[in-house]
């Protein structure tokens, strides 16, 4: 290499991004599969889906993830590649979790020694040693041109500080730090804006992103409301207003409790928000804020249902959740086998006839 680069950019400058670099059957790989076609609907499925997203009047509620192509690149390397064992390219190391089927920070693992030496110690990703071009062709080959396309902007700007050192010292950080912490954030927004650059250019046609930032704990936010506007809103809402800019739609992915947070999730300008089922009081977030925000809830469905028990609870879920017209029903079977492939196929069956009816009703179309 003719300039000088840390040993995580040579490897990726260096990587061949012609091939796929996932490995078959895991994540992420599935997500880079091309989905069979959704045919015999009266609008297509990414309008459809946009109508939801927007709470403009959709004509049947969206089944999650089974609707959408996801844009997942390789070449953003922000868990190795592929995802095994191993470091990113930040050099942080992440282990492979079984039993979540994903991955998390190695205990013990630290890029920073202390805060304070952060400009000193962080190895910032180049991106234009990267062949994004390349890998942008390889991935939208399996996109459904029918489908929306949403990227998958991982590792948010407050996340990847706590991959990076322990949480509690990157918690002192707001007390002890807080104009250098302010520095790491809009430094990161600015990383987060090229990734955001790259993708839009070099991967096709791309609708909506999920941004991924988890903001909670089981029981409750991990800042007060307070801290969220001065320290998370401001290069949060920057990163955002550059995505909507470029026209997508928002999507936010934040495990934890964070309903204290909705009034600002909704002020930064994001359209919907997938919230952690067994964190979050899910009929008090579509009570209260259903007009305002689109939710994706996820509907559980035993082994031992058989057919007509799988349609009875999908058309109670819609009955539940449909009359704002923003929310999505993200199936998910308790079986990973046939019994669970065949009755992913009945629920969504009955959620697309159930609710095709009952939004003809709700909205007066003949």
């Amino acid at each position: 290499m003719s300039q000088k680069i840390g040993r995580w950019m040579e490897r990726a400058a260096q990587r061949d991004y012609s091939k796929s670099w996932q490995i078959p059957g895991k994540f992420p790989w599935i997500f880079q599969q091309p989905k069979p076609p959704i045919t015999g609907r009266p609008i297509s499925v990414k309008e459809n889906y946009l109508r939801c997203v927007k709470g403009d009047k959709p004509y049947w509620m969206p089944a999650y993830f089974y609707e959408v192509n996801i844009v997942w690149p390789d070449a953003l390397e922000e868990h190795p590649i592929p995802e095994v064992d191993g470091y990113d390219w930040w050099g942080v190391d992440w282990i492979l979790v079984d039993d979540i089927d994903g991955m998390i920070t190695r205990p013990g693992t630290r890029v920073i020694s202390e805060f304070s030496k952060w400009k000193e110690e962080v190895e910032w990703p180049d991106l234009s040693l990267v062949d994004f071009a390349t890998d942008g062709a390889k991935i939208q080959k399996a996109y459904d041109p029918d489908r929306p396309h949403v990227y998958e902007c991982v590792e948010g700007i407050t996340e990847r500080l706590h991959e990076m050192m322990p949480f509690d010292e990157c918690l002192m950080a707001f007390y002890e730090e807080p104009e250098l912490l302010r520095e790491f954030h809009e430094k990161m927004a600015d990383y987060k804006i090229e990734c955001c650059k790259q993708v839009f250019t070099h991967y096709g046609r791309v609708d909506g992103v999920v941004y991924h930032d988890d903001w909670g704990t089981q029981r409750s936010g991990f800042y007060s409301n307070e801290m969220f506007r001065e320290h998370i809103m401001p290069p949060t809402q920057r990163l955002l207003d550059y995505m909507i800019s470029q026209g997508m739609f928002l999507e936010l992915h934040s495990c934890g409790n964070n309903m204290q947070y909705v009034p600002e999730i909704i002020e930064m300008g994001f359209d919907m928000w997938t919230p952690q089922i067994d964190a979050n009081d899910i009929e008090a977030l579509y009570d209260n804020y259903g007009k305002d925000l689109s939710f994706s809830f996820m509907l559980f469905l035993k082994k031992e249902w058989d057919e007509e028990k799988v349609r009875e609870t999908v058309r109670a879920f819609v009955d539940r959740f449909g009359a704002t017209g923003r929310t999505m029903c993200w199936i998910r079977p308790e079986d990973i086998g046939e019994v669970g492939m065949k009755q992913d196929d009945i629920a969504r069956d009955e959620l697309y006839r159930y609710s095709l009816n009952y939004y003809n009703q709700l909205y007066g179309r003949k």
